[in-house]
């Protein structure tokens, strides 16, 4: 009988607690080490609207990460069907709005989606609202919109229930999970006598010790408790700098973000990012004036110098997996089948599948 395979997990954020589930769910005996405490606040995962949107994310990102999101969007299910806890997921679509002044920025959203679909024809078409269409979509937003896109199959799901449901998932599995216990790859000489077998590095900005090209980019979010919006979808308004969402959650709970500042500042969100997010927030629907802010939150997300993610080897059996960026809950199950191809067949045609180069340090 084949020993039990040993496995090491740094850092416990959304990529490390994929993976760890996951390993452990194939038999590995995994350990995880975090370098912060259990309740996540060092987590980039923990400030996101986990939007699952890659035709919407299109406009602002590359083709490697649009094929990822896609594989995604079947995959999301799947996983949250193994976990302990239950986890809000919907697939309801995304509603693309405007205002009049912003019409020509709109087309030219619009024709970016055009040219995603020409180069990946199996995500659903665009579709085009008029002011019955969206009477139909969205009832709340007819008296102030007269048009709007419509991209189906698109979905969200809550951060942090399933961040949540991940540790409880990581305990019944048996996960030996060791918080506040910072470690690096050079900590573990993996394939040696009573050393794991396998190390992956998941640290995101963590790693920039082993890491050069990653840095921070400051993200600012809002969670609005809003009993007055009915919107059933995530919903993004065209802006001249910057494309605003809007996601609702459970519990009349909306998270209102956009924001992506090149500096890896931590502190408290700025007025004028406040302002901003919740005047779009107003002019989309009424109700939300009436609204409450529960939380203005800020983080900085792994991104390495082209934006796209990557893997990398730190030596044969030890993998850094990073630079997720604004797109972690899009692409991480992306990245975990790769992972996870590789370890069982020390290839991967899913990463050729997605243009995901895997690098060596």
């Amino acid at each position: 009988m084949s020993a039990q395979v040993f496995s090491v997990v740094l850092g416990a954020g959304l990529m490390g607690r994929l993976l760890a589930c996951t390993l452990a769910r194939n038999g590995h005996r995994v350990q995880v080490h975090e370098a912060l405490g259990e309740d996540g606040q060092g987590s980039a995962a923990r400030v996101a609207a986990a939007m699952l949107a890659p035709l919407a994310e299109s406009a602002i990102t590359e083709m490697p990460v649009v094929r990822m999101g896609h594989h995604s969007l079947t995959r999301w299910p799947q996983l949250i069907a193994t976990l302990p806890e239950p986890v809000f997921f919907q697939q309801n679509g995304t509603l693309v709005l405007w205002h009049r002044q912003d019409a020509a920025e709109a087309k030219r959203f619009e024709d970016l989606l055009l040219r995603t679909q020409d180069q990946c024809p199996q995500l659903p078409a665009t579709q085009r609202l008029d002011a019955r269409g969206l009477q139909s979509c969205e009832p709340g937003l007819a008296q102030r919109f007269s048009q709007a896109l419509y991209l189906p199959g698109e979905g969200q799901l809550d951060n942090r229930q399933l961040l949540a449901a991940l540790l409880q998932g990581m305990h019944q599995q048996g996960v030996e999970v060791r918080w506040n216990s910072p470690c690096s790859p050079g900590d573990f000489e993996p394939g040696r006598a009573g050393q794991p077998d396998w190390v992956f590095d998941c640290r995101g900005l963590g790693a920039r010790e082993h890491w050069s090209q990653l840095r921070g980019v400051r993200g600012e979010v809002l969670r609005l408790y809003a009993p007055e919006v009915t919107l059933q979808r995530p919903t993004r308004l065209i802006h001249p700098r910057y494309p605003i969402y809007i996601a609702p959650k459970e519990n009349n709970v909306f998270v209102v973000g956009a924001t992506e500042i090149e500096t890896e500042d931590l502190s408290a969100v700025s007025v004028r990012s406040t302002l901003e997010l919740l005047s779009a927030a107003y002019t989309v629907h009424s109700g939300f004036a009436e609204a409450r802010i529960l939380e203005a939150s800020t983080q900085a997300r792994p991104t390495l110098v082209d934006n796209l993610p990557a893997i990398r080897f730190w030596g044969e059996r030890c993998l850094q997996i990073n630079g997720l960026y604004r797109h972690g809950f899009l692409i991480s199950p992306a990245m975990l089948d790769v992972v996870m191809e590789w370890i069982e067949h020390q290839t991967t045609d899913l990463a050729t599948q997605f243009n995901l180069k895997l690098q060596h340090a």
